[in-house]
């Protein structure tokens, strides 16, 4: 039996253009950091390694923006860009992952249950990949925003700080650089395992959604690049 479906809209540009976005850096920063890690496997000089890691921060910085620019849309923009849509904290949300598990042609104009719960452990990772990020970016080539900090606090002439250069010894005071790395050190771990927790969620975010395309077929790729998904008319919000 056919289902009477209509062509609604769901996801907004912004969302759309973050989603892009995010896949793209997600995608430069996951290979440069690779690279980075199995530097003496490729046998990267450390001129290129340094070059690899300007390149990853660049690439890290449009991902932070990004990724900024979407938390503040959670709480101030419409509809499903909103968090109270997005994340699985509403209220009958554990009822909702029972009906999702017991229907299994059930159609959402969102994200589907499971889907919010993939969301929310994917936020949870690219947040603690750019908070950490940052503090090595400022920590390794002192770049901004912590850099200018960093540099100061092992500089030996504190009015010389612009000698500071990655790999670098001049006017770097050894005491105060090995507690530098040592501040650095759990946010070095944060940024590496979260990097395999994405590593082990992305295909499982793919798997995710092309088994929720087979089950609720509503276009639900093609709506992360139109907007619009085709949905049954009697389909909850």
């Amino acid at each position: 039996m056919s289902i009477n479906r209509e062509r609604v809209f769901v996801w907004s540009r912004r969302i759309r253009l973050f989603h892009w976005i995010n896949v793209i850096a997600i995608t430069l920063l996951i290979c440069i950091g690779l690279v980075i890690l199995n530097g003496k496997l490729f046998g990267v000089s450390t001129d290129g390694k340094i070059l690899l890691k300007t390149i990853h921060v660049t690439v890290g910085y449009v991902f932070a923006t990004n990724l900024v620019i979407r938390l503040i849309i959670g709480f101030i923009g419409k509809a499903h860009e909103r968090w109270s849509k997005v994340l699985p904290f509403n209220k009958g949300f554990t009822q909702a992952l029972v009906d999702f598990k017991n229907n299994k042609k059930a159609a959402y104009k969102g994200h589907n249950p499971a889907g919010k719960l993939m969301i929310l452990a994917l936020f949870t990772l690219l947040f603690t990949q750019m908070i950490s990020g940052l503090v090595i970016a400022g920590t390794d080539i002192y770049y901004p925003p912590f850099g200018g900090y960093f540099a100061e606090s092992i500089a030996i002439d504190k009015q010389n700080i612009e000698v500071i250069q990655p790999y670098s010894k001049e006017n770097v005071d050894e005491a105060a650089y090995k507690e530098m790395r040592a501040i650095r050190t759990p946010f070095i771990t944060a940024h590496v395992y979260s990097f395999y927790g994405l590593l082990f969620l992305i295909p499982l975010h793919i798997l995710g959604v092309i088994i929720a395309e087979r089950r609720e077929k509503t276009a639900l790729v093609s709506a992360m690049i139109n907007g619009y998904k085709y949905l049954p008319k009697d389909t909850e919000d």
